[in-house]
């Protein structure tokens, strides 16, 4: 993998912070994207199970008054996120379908490791009421003190997990 044909980090960084200035600008809201995989829950739920989703006290909202759940800047900034990673990997000519790992660990260990991490961060991210972009970078963007604490606890746990599962990298 040749790093030089990846996006400086300094120009990445910039257009993330324009990104964020654009959905105030433009939305009057920051950017999150655990709001729109909620809104994705809510509506594979609400195919599957109508009447109790829409009396549900978690889920109940979305549907209130004949309202779409997909209809919302959230949903639309989730797929613009998704083809924005395409084209940037696209443009540096590095897209491709791999699963990262350590020599330690197998495909389907690293994938299962993932989708453990990832089922408690979404839930965490529900918890906490927004996820690492929302919380943190807008939070943190605004000096929120619990966007700030929020990010501090996140580079605090990376850490401490690091140690315990470090073999399976190196």
């Amino acid at each position: 993998m040749d790093l030089r044909r990846r996006w400086p980090p300094v120009l990445a960084g910039v257009v993330i912070g324009f990104s964020m200035l654009m959905a105030y600008v433009i939305a009057g809201r920051g950017i999150g994207v655990s709001g729109a995989l909620t809104r994705f829950v809510a509506t594979v739920q609400h195919a599957l199970f109508p009447v109790l989703t829409e009396q549900s006290a978690y889920f109940g909202h979305y549907f209130a008054h004949g309202r779409n759940p997909l209809e919302d800047y959230l949903v639309y900034l989730f797929v613009g996120l998704f083809i924005g990673a395409f084209l940037g990997a696209v443009s540096c000519r590095d897209f491709r379908f791999e699963v990262q790992r350590g020599p330690r660990i197998s495909s389907g260990g690293r994938l299962l490791y993932a989708l453990v991490g990832g089922a408690l961060t979404g839930f965490a991210a529900r918890l906490a009421r927004g996820c690492t972009s929302g919380q943190g970078l807008v939070g943190a963007a605004e000096l929120s003190v619990g966007a700030w604490a929020f990010l501090l606890c996140i580079f605090l746990g990376g850490f401490a997990t690091a140690y315990f599962v470090r073999k399976q990298w190196i």
